[in-house]
Parts: C-alpha cells; structure tokens; sequence
C-alpha cells in the first residue's frame, strides 16, 4: 500500500521530514503519533498524495509519487480530516456530503446514480448515522460530522484510508462512537490498510495492528503495537517518562 525509502521534506533550508524508510501492508492499520513537530502532518500529506517528498521514493498503491499525477492517485484514497468539514456548503445535507465521495469534490460534478445513492446510505447505517441522512450537514454536532466524513471516505470502497486525527475535540461520546464506526468498517474490508496521525493514543482505534513514532522528523520505532509501543520507545519519542497501558486492544499512555 505504501513504501518510502529515504523519503525527506524540506521546506526553506529546514528539514520537517528526514530519511523515512516505511512500509504498510494492506489489512495493516497504523497509527502515527508523536509531539508537535514531529512532521507526522507532513508524512500524511505525502501519503495522502497531497504532496511529493523532496528527496527518496514514496510509493502509494503501488504508484510513484513524482510521476504519477497526483489528483489520480487522491481519488483512490480516502480521506478523513476535520478541517474538510468547513469546506462544504450551508445547504448541503449528510447524504450530500457523502456522494461527494464518489469524485472527491464539494459539490457533485456529475449525475450520481442511483446505486451509488443506495450505497452512501448503506454507509451512513454502517457509521451510525442514518437519522442524520436529511439533516444539513453544517447543523450536525463534531462527532456526527465525523462519522458522514468518514462514510464518505469509504464510499469509492478505497484500499487505502487517511485519517488526520479524526477524534481532535470531539467529547466522550462522539469519540466513542467514531472509534466504533472505525473498527466496524476494518472489520468488514479485511484488505482494507488505514493510517492514523493522533496527538493521543486514547484516539487511535481497537483494530489498530501498527504503529509509528516520529520526532523531530525522524522514526524513533516503527512496527507491530508491541514493539513500537514500549514505554522506553514512547518515553523516547515525547522526551518525558511515559507507561502505556492496553485495555480490549484501547491504548491510554500515563506519567513514568
């Protein structure tokens, strides 16, 4: 699904992301966390075929970044980021919100046809919120936009899915209900590779099998849960004493 090699961002003389080696396999889910400038918005960009690295190879589905275009490439993924949310209109309701999936538009460009229709509410009922099928999306609450983004990323049924701290500001609730819509649709799509940027491992999802710690731009670990996240690694990677603890496959980090 993904391999980097070498792959460095540089941006005015400074470097925000250096020398990645990483590779995701598809059914693999990964969460990626680390302190504020670690470059993990950065590495979701490249990954999300937002942007190519400046030096190294970054490979997604299979495609070259660098000679692939990049818009051919962000079609096939899916993308959820609470920031998409202040992009779309007033008018639009949920169900709208989601068929823009179908394109990766704001507004729908093209006829949408009826099965797609069909499918979107499917994923509505998948992701909780078929109540909110009629409701304007701008009226919904944090948590309830969260779960339509998230139908609507999985409505061109991509292999690959984005996630740039989906669960940012949401309460108890809304958080709850993401991370359960989010391990119902791994658990449905056994091929399906995901990838995670988290400020708080409390965020990432059960299902969670993978994960990468960056600081400072470079990999501190970078593996299965169990090895990448020991409390020497995490305690490393955030420059403080830190203990992780694992509850029914949750992560939660304490103080050393």
């Amino acid at each position: 699904m993904i391999r980097f090699e070498g792959v460095a961002v540089r941006r005015g003389g400074r470097t925000i992301l250096g020398a990645v080696d990483w590779t995701v396999e598809p059914g693999e889910h990964w969460g990626v966390a680390g302190p504020n400038g670690a470059g993990k918005t950065t590495l979701l960009r490249v990954v999300s075929a937002q942007m190519r690295p400046s030096e190294g190879t970054a490979d997604v589905l299979g495609r070259r970044l660098g000679r692939t275009p990049l818009h051919e490439l962000r079609a096939r993924i899916g993308l959820v980021e609470p920031a998409l949310a202040r992009r779309f209109y007033p008018q639009q309701r949920a169900i709208d919100v989601v068929l823009t999936g179908a394109h990766g538009t704001i507004l729908p460009d093209q006829e949408i046809l009826a099965p797609t229709v069909e499918r979107a509410r499917e994923l509505l009922a998948e992701t909780g919120a078929s109540s909110l099928e009629q409701r304007l999306f701008a009226s919904c609450s944090e948590g309830e936009r969260a779960r339509i983004l998230l139908a609507r990323a999985l409505l061109t049924d991509a292999a690959l899915l984005v996630l740039d701290e989906p669960a940012a500001g949401l309460d108890l609730p809304g958080r709850e209900l993401l991370l359960g819509a989010l391990d119902r649709a791994i658990a449905g799509r056994p091929g399906l590779a995901t990838v995670t940027v988290t400020h708080h491992l409390e965020e990432l999802p059960a299902a969670t099998t993978h994960a990468l710690l960056l600081r400072e731009g470079r990999v501190v670990a970078a593996g299965p849960v169990e090895e990448a996240l020991t409390d020497a690694r995490l305690s490393a990677c955030f420059g403080l004493p830190l203990r992780v603890e694992r509850n029914g496959g949750r992560l939660a980090v304490r103080s050393g």
